[in-house]
């Protein structure tokens, strides 16, 4: 008896009469005749072999090893080419491909059939590299490739990005003259879309004899994977063009990529298609119609999708909480949650939990936040990196930067993007030297920064007005990391020399930028015209922001109110008359404030809410109480030709005003008060801020849309430099 199959001896002896029965499964007649030799005689070779062709049609490896035992208990199997081939298959097939290989190994003479089936095995298997070594011990033993050798050949060079051993192994295919193959070509196609080399699979495409729906869903996905979603769409409306009908897996190709592009009018031409064409309504096409929606704006379509699923599993919930939370309509996002945790057929997982605590940072909601954090500690996710991460990213834009930093320091491991978050939310908070320190520590403990780090750090620097830190870093960039300055970091520095005064030094530094300026960067420049009264300078970053981002309505009304303060009402209306023409909306100041777990939102002279009447006596009454104590209103903001009185009426129904107002109402006394204000702060409302913090004993703690504010005891933690 062959020595290498001694390891089946002891495991293996007989098919168990238990197990008898599963082969009703495979064929009733065969079980009889099987049964009956089983117990009444030994098998043939070729009973064997038909019995080995079931068990791996069925994928049955536990079966498939008792009968190998058996045959080597009868001694069937001893020099026996056929049999040993079908059990290697069986193996290879099965995906036990050290087992495949020891009875590949002592077979003298192997077939075909049988080096493609080990191929196959070891490429379809995550050995790669085991799949081309094969291939090429195949060749070496004078046996030819075929069509049904070349695609795995092809898959592992792709899988492992073997780019020079894929076109060499394309170029044999040319020599063979199998290229026109349908399935040698679809793997062509597949290999080279791996690659990254999009123009070769595409001309491959064009030039195929015939193209199955195969090929066409190669190169859709193949698209979407390497970021071409446009062609991708082209590609599938071309596909619609010659009627190949679409299936499944081409709308889970192209749907992604409508959603990417928030491209609404092919995802609702994809969902009228399957509705027409009475297609099977999978799942997962279901919720990448959902996702297309939500991304799209069209909230309405994707709820309504979603509400009509019987069953709904967590790619369903997450696609809609995540697409609230996108649209910003964070309320109904952390409802959905709400309503997702009553569920019994369905579980949070670490993308829910990320997405609801990115819910809770954009408008403040600490006490969501905190039962969030509480789920999660008791779920097991605190451990995941990503989840810690989102928490102090939470933590962080809730305004509650102690608990960051404890979650921070808790975490068992942190990587660069949890550096680059607690960076950044020093910075949100102005707390530059701590950004700055920590941006050492990360490098103390061997974390190279990288170029969102620097946008972090040096965001901070300007936030707090660090002008020499700032500009060594900036110069780090280069000296220490060979990190070549990306357009946010020129953005940055323009930021810190233009808050620091240095209007000049910031346009020289623009004007030398090694990369094309965009919005952003004029956008900096313009804001410090405004904070520094430049107009001249003002009105040239305002032009070339304009050509930059003609709809950007924030850019019209920064160079209005410069306009403004200098009196010039000419040129303001002459602004405002572009943006009338343009019809660019302004968007309306609205503030955050959460209580009892509920948001409440106020607009600027907001009379909906159910206790405006009271808010409104409590601005009076904050009112009277700030101009005994010397208050006298600031309206250089108010950028309207008006009367003085009315500038002060409009000041004082600011809507981070009325959520004040709300918070003093119905928080506890002492109890800190947090609002999220969607617009930048206006000096006015700063300074009756940092008074109210006084005359009430409160810390009131407000991020605006650049970043957070603590008031205390009639200061702010901005030192009046934001």
């Amino acid at each position: 008896m062959n020595g290498s199959y001694s390891q089946f001896l002891k495991p293996h002896i007989k098919i168990h009469p238990q197990n008898l029965p599963f082969l009703l499964q495979i064929n009733s007649s065969f079980y009889t005749q099987f049964t009956r030799h089983a117990f009444n005689g030994p098998l043939t070779s070729l009973q064997c072999g038909a019995l080995l062709q079931k068990l791996t049609n069925l994928k049955s490896i536990k079966m498939g090893k008792q009968l190998h035992g058996y045959m080597i208990s009868s001694s069937i199997i001893l020099n026996n080419t056929y049999l040993n081939t079908k059990l290697s298959a069986m193996y290879a097939i099965c995906g036990n491909m050290d087992d495949a290989r020891l009875v590949f190994d002592a077979i003298l003479l192997k077939n075909s059939f049988l080096w493609n089936v080990m191929i196959r095995g070891y490429a379809c298997n995550g050995f790669s590299l085991n799949s081309l070594v094969l291939y090429r011990e195949m060749l070496c033993f004078g046996n030819t490739a075929d069509n049904f050798t070349y695609p795995f050949v092809l898959k592992a060079c792709g899988d492992l990005l073997l780019v020079e051993i894929g076109r060499k192994v394309h170029c044999e295919i040319v020599i063979c003259g199998l290229e026109s193959d349908i399935y040698v070509g679809n793997s062509l196609l597949a290999m080279y879309m791996k690659f990254g080399d999009v123009r070769t699979a595409r001309k491959l495409f064009d030039k195929m004899p015939v193209c199955d729906l195969t090929s066409w869903n190669t190169m859709i996905s193949g698209y979407v994977k390497n970021g071409e979603l446009r062609e991708a769409l082209s590609v599938f409306d071309l596909m619609g063009k010659v009627r190949v009908r679409p299936d499944y897996v081409t709308f889970l190709s192209v749907l992604p990529a409508c959603a990417d592009l928030a491209a609404l009018k092919q995802g609702k031409e994809i969902h009228g298609y399957v509705i027409r064409n009475s297609t099977e309504f999978d799942g997962s096409v279901i919720n990448a119609l959902i996702d297309v929606y939500c991304s799209s704006s069209y909230i309405a379509g994707g709820r309504q999708l979603f509400e009509e699923i019987v069953v709904k599993d967590i790619i369903s919930w997450n696609s809609m909480i995540s697409g609230y939370t996108r649209r910003g309509d964070v309320a109904e996002s952390l409802g959905l949650f709400s309503r997702m945790k009553l569920e019994e057929s369905v579980v949070p997982d670490r993308v829910t939990m990320m997405t609801v605590l990115g819910a809770c940072g954009q408008i403040a909601a600490l006490q969501f936040g905190m039962c969030a954090h509480a789920y999660i500690a008791r779920n097991g996710f605190a451990r995941d990196i990503m989840v810690g991460t989102s928490l102090v990213d939470m933590y962080t834009k809730c305004g509650s930067l102690g608990c960051s930093r404890q979650v921070f320091d808790e975490m068992s491991e942190r990587n660069l993007v949890s550096w680059s978050v607690m960076i950044a939310g020093y910075g949100l908070h102005g707390r530059g030297r701590e950004a700055v320190a920590s941006f050492k520590e990360m490098k103390g403990e061997g974390i190279l920064p990288d170029e969102v780090t620097f946008t972090s750090v040096l965001s901070a620097c300007s936030h707090a007005g660090l002008l020499d830190e700032g500009r060594e870093i900036f110069l780090q960039m280069r000296t220490e990391y060979t990190l070549s300055p990306k357009v946010e970091h020129y953005s940055c520095m323009v930021d810190l020399l233009g808050r620091a005064g240095l209007i000049d030094e910031a346009y020289e530094l623009l004007r030398n930028m090694e990369v094309e300026p965009n919005a952003d960067v004029w956008a900096a420049l313009l804001s410090a015209c405004r904070v520094h009264h430049n107009v001249k300078l003002s009105e040239i970053a305002a032009q070339n922001a304009f050509v930059l981002r003609p709809e950007g309505i924030g850019l019209y009304i920064s160079l209005s109110n410069i306009y403004a303060m200098e009196k010039r009402w000419d040129d303001v209306e002459m602004v405002r008359a572009i943006v009338r023409r343009k019809g660019l909306k302004k968007e309306p100041g609205c503030s955050f404030i959460e209580f009892n777990k509920s948001i409440h939102r106020f607009l600027v002279g907001d009379k909906s809410h159910c206790q405006t009447e009271d808010i409104y006596a409590k601005l009076e009454e904050l009112s009277v109480q700030l101009k005994e104590a010397g208050y006298i209103p600031d309206t250089s903001s108010v950028f309207y030709d008006v009367e003085e009185d009315v500038k002060e009426k409009m000041l004082w129904h600011h809507s981070e005003r009325l959520a004040i107002a709300f918070a003093l109402l119905n928080l506890p006394s002492g109890m800190t008060i947090r609002i999220t204000k969607n617009l930048r702060f206006c000096g006015d409302c700063h300074t009756v801020t940092k008074l109210i913090s006084k005359l009430v004993s409160r810390e009131i703690i407000v991020r605006d849309a650049r970043r957070f504010h603590h008031f205390n005891d009639g200061s702010c933690s901005c030192g009046d430099y934001w």
